[in-house]
């Protein structure tokens, strides 16, 4: 199902730390750093912390600028972004700060939590998840049922660890602080888990005053049909990859990205690539690898359009090529239409030889732009 773009946000100590162990909130970041985090809650349509930090820091998780939130009111959105909180128990304070400032506020906890919240008189949309907290489920809600498109994650660390173990998270915003703390009872910013394989992604370093901010993004593929961040972020790389395909009336412009299970990208391709007038995205990708390199075997192909069953150009089809291989996930944006092959299905193809095949939907309108020529 559709998520959120889902992005973390925290600021940490040299030893990675959130905090000290004292009564009072360490301060971590600057006033230039803050006035970031005010500019990034105005850009997004909801805001999530867990009970813990409310707990903790009793926080109003408001935009504080002025101009921020009439910019947001002009855009017919409201001053302030949507308020969630993430409680198992339902066991919080109702007179938090965080119930009584901003605008909506909206509770996920399970099936006991809620009837706990209700009973507390939590002022909040209160939705209970099931006997536990279940984050997909959690966060198809917030994109269907209250349209978040883009969702920032404020803490605390069990919150950020469980949604980097369990792939959901797109971005990591992380900001290094020139402080140590060194108590072994104060909070960390991750804890144990089984996280995906692979290094994360680099996407900006930026010094703010005395701190520094790391933007991150995730690179792991997910397993089986369990979609990852990562999964999303390469199968838009290649939906980007098709935009560079020289126009055709005869054969749609597709772009495929192979990615080894540790996030590194093996190869990637686009349609008519090269100046070959008949190549196809996944041909032209696979074509630069070493059939005999082990990590196909787990690799995951990414393509934005179903691979071809079958084409007259050419003697193996996409779908065979992929097999052959040896590659067993393929993550794709669109079913093949039957603008040039009646019936076409590369998925049957695929899933009749063993191998997974994912359709995210919410990617078809990205793959179908520079096709549009051919769909009428």
């Amino acid at each position: 199902m559709p998520h959120p773009y889902v992005l973390l946000s925290a600021a940490v100590s040299l030893d990675g730390h959130l905090d000290d162990a004292g009564p009072e909130r360490l301060l971590l970041s600057g006033p230039a750093d803050l006035d970031r985090v005010d500019e990034v809650r105005a850009s997004v349509d909801a805001i999530l912390v867990g009970a813990g930090t409310i707990r903790a820091d009793n926080p109003r998780l408001l935009v504080n600028s002025p101009e921020r939130r009439a910019a947001r009111v002009a855009e017919g959105r409201p001053a302030h972004p949507l308020k969630v909180a993430v409680s198992g128990s339902g066991d919080l304070d109702p007179a938090a700060q965080f119930w009584h400032t901003g605008g909506e506020k909206i509770l996920y906890t399970t099936d006991q939590g809620a009837e706990r919240a209700r009973a507390l008189g939590i002022a909040a949309d209160v939705v209970p998840l099931g006997p536990a907290l279940d984050w997909r489920r959690l966060l198809s809600h917030l994109h269907d049922e209250r349209g978040v498109r883009r969702l920032m994650a404020e803490g605390g660390g069990q919150v950020h660890t469980q949604l980097l173990t369990q792939g959901l998270a797109d971005e990591l915003q992380l900001v290094l602080a020139p402080l140590l703390v060194g108590d072994p009872d104060a909070p960390r910013l991750f804890g144990p888990g089984a996280y995906q394989r692979g290094r994360l992604r680099l996407v900006e370093a930026r010094r703010i005053e005395d701190v520094v901010l790391m933007r991150y993004e995730p690179t792991a593929p997910g397993t089986g049909a369990t979609v990852s961040a990562a999964d999303r972020h390469w199968l838009a790389l290649a939906c980007e990859l098709a935009d560079r395909c020289p126009p055709s009336r005869t054969a749609f412009s597709v772009g495929a990205v192979v990615v080894a299970a540790d996030g590194t990208e093996l190869a990637r391709g686009h349609s008519r690539e090269g100046g070959d007038a008949v190549a196809h995205a996944e041909e032209a990708a696979l074509a630069k690898l070493d059939p005999t390199d082990p990590r196909l075997a787990t690799a995951t192909v990414y393509s934005s359009l179903e691979p071809c069953a079958r084409r007259a150009s050419r003697p193996a089809p996409c779908a065979r090529l992929i097999l052959d291989a040896g590659v067993r996930r393929v993550v794709t944006a669109w079913r093949e239409p039957d603008t040039f092959v009646p019936d076409a299905d590369g998925t049957g193809v695929l899933t009749a030889h063993g191998a997974q095949v994912l359709v995210l939907p919410e990617y078809e309108d990205r793959a179908k732009a520079p096709n549009r020529h051919l769909l009428g």
